[in-house]
């Protein structure tokens, strides 16, 4: 049986830009993570984990359900996490952000399908970066060691670095990374109940 880790991924200061005025961006910051930590949990046929800074652990620990497995990593990227998962016996992996309340699961389960004919997924960002990346493992050796999730240009690198074949891109999603980004949130869409509870 394929074993699968859907690992959010907590690292750098908590995401500011997009916090509207009179609520602390902690709190605001947190409410995003929990609720990308809820959707996780909730999708079957994956183990959910968080991957955090140093500095995050405390954060990390304190948004998931007792038990869920956190993962100190050193340098932040997409490949320490995958390198930590294959460790631990993973075959698959996906490293989702933080500032995306609302994604629907069915965006975070795609890139897995996209392994089975491809090495790695992504899952662009609207407006540059990515949602996720997942990749089998141990991961590709073209895959860029310091690709992050916030590079403006990842996807761009991806299909550069990726040999024929190799690298399937799915659909794109919104990240609230603006003020701006908060009009984008959608009150019919289920889920991101924490982000919707801190707004309304």
């Amino acid at each position: 049986m394929t074993r699968r880790a859907a690992v959010l991924l907590l690292t750098g200061p908590p995401a500011a830009r997009a916090c509207p005025p009179g609520v602390a961006p902690d709190a605001f910051a947190r409410a995003l993570a929990e609720d990308v930590a809820d959707l996780l949990a909730d999708l079957p046929g994956l183990d959910p984990l968080v991957a955090a800074a140093p500095d995050r652990v405390a954060d990390a620990e304190d948004l998931v359900w007792p038990g869920t497995p956190v993962l100190e990593t050193g340098l932040g990227t997409p490949a320490d996490v995958f390198a930590a998962l294959a460790v631990r016996g993973y075959d698959e992996a996906a490293v989702v952000v933080a500032d995306a309340p609302d994604l629907p699961g069915l965006l975070v389960a795609k890139p897995f399908s996209a392994l089975s004919g491809a090495l790695v997924a992504a899952a662009p960002a609207v407006g540059g970066g990515l949602i996720a990346l997942a990749t089998r493992l141990p991961a590709p050796d073209w895959l860029p060691l310091d690709v992050s999730l916030d590079d403006q240009y990842a996807v761009e690198r991806l299909i550069s670095a990726a040999p024929p074949g190799e690298l399937a891109l799915t659909q794109a999603w919104r990240r609230l990374r603006s003020r701006a980004d908060l009009a984008c949130l959608d009150p019919d869409l289920e889920g991101w109940e924490a982000t919707r509870a801190l707004l309304g």
